[in-house]
């Protein structure tokens, strides 16, 4: 059996996260030194981790020498082959979030829009010049300003930070990924009131080649995928337990019931509770959203709720895991076109 192989980032600003959204699934990466580029996860047999450089990521996946990797959603759309054997996976892992904005200096007082940019490029090209845009992200920039009509611009490829491109005078303007737009502000730079251009963050990312070709790495992936959608969906989620004093257990079920925005994803479990009070008492327990945590408590206080405890739920599973149903219809539509799978 050859090991399920996923590519993390090495350093930058998804590194840390990269570890934690797989450690708060229950996938701790081990590493034996930091210089090392390998690793595994202890609690998944068959799975090995390599560190690479988020810009490489991609192509190490849409190439084979990755079976899935975590990257960001910019860096994905830049860089994917059209035709390639990779896919997203899953909406996104919820962290990692950033935009790519096109921004500009702010002496340009009357440019605030897109709208604003395009008639600029037109100006210029009455008089024989380009505006010149300095970006990393190519393809995107182009798709978006092509979808509204602005053609007389000159993307200049850049490495290293822009937000200095318009002050040495090797671009008019910019196009970059920010997370806060801090340091475009401390570089007189301003994002266009509609100019995002993609809402980013980090993803997962398969290779369905590799993956139709072995019913073991699908496995692997799976436990991958369930660990990581149901860790996700619980960060939304708390059990709430109380003790209730009811004539029956249908009863004490139609009480709690009668909120049912607190009485369970699915409905409450109830369970006897064998005790020297009073009465038949009944242990309830409710899955509900974090969010209304207080209104809970109270409202099975209202009840005559006692002991009433809240716990952390390090898993919500559903009937089925979204993710792995999506993926699996990718690998069943490349196998339809292809064939089993890698040679």
């Amino acid at each position: 059996m050859s090991a399920l192989r996923i590519a993390i980032p090495s350093s930058g600003a998804l590194f840390e996260g990269a570890q934690s959204f797989l450690k708060s699934s229950g996938l701790t990466v081990s590493r034996d030194n930091p210089r090392r580029y390998t690793g595994t996860i202890p609690a998944l047999p068959g799975v090995e981790v390599l560190f690479q450089r988020q810009s490489d990521i991609t192509g190490e996946v849409d190439g084979g020498s990755a079976d899935l990797g975590i990257v960001g959603l910019d860096r994905y759309l830049e860089s994917r082959l059209e035709n390639g054997d990779s896919v997203q996976v899953g909406t996104g892992a919820g962290f990692g979030q950033s935009q790519l904005v096109i921004a500009v200096p702010d002496s340009w007082a009357d440019i605030t829009t897109v709208a604003d940019l395009a008639e600029l490029a037109l100006e210029y090209r009455e008089k024989g010049k380009d505006l010149r845009i300095a970006t990393k992200y190519r393809r995107l920039v182009k798709r978006f300003l092509e979808e509204r009509d602005i053609y007389y611009v000159t993307l200049v490829e850049a490495s290293g930070s822009l937000e200095a491109a318009p002050i040495m005078g090797y671009a008019d303007l910019i196009a970059d990924i920010t997370a806060s737009g801090v340091t475009l502000r401390e570089n007189q730079l301003r994002t266009l009131v509609d100019g995002a251009v993609i809402d980013s963050q980090a993803i997962l990312i398969g290779n369905v080649r590799l993956l139709a070709a072995d019913e073991e790495k699908m496995a692997l992936t799976r436990e991958v995928l369930e660990r990581v959608e149901a860790s996700g969906r619980s960060r939304k989620y708390q059990r709430v337990s109380f003790n209730l004093t009811a004539d029956s257990m249908e009863s004490a079920a139609d009480r709690v019931l009668e909120r049912s925005d607190l009485s369970g994803i699915d409905g409450p479990s109830i369970s006897q509770v064998f005790s020297s009070r009073e009465g038949m008492w009944f242990n309830v327990q409710v899955v509900i959203q974090r969010a209304l945590t207080l209104q809970a408590v109270d409202y099975f206080r209202s009840l005559g709720g006692t002991s009433i405890t809240v716990n952390e739920a390090s898993y919500v599973f559903r009937n089925v895991c979204e993710s792995y149903v999506e993926l699996e219809k990718a690998v069943a539509e490349y196998t339809r076109k292809n064939g089993s799978g890698a040679e």
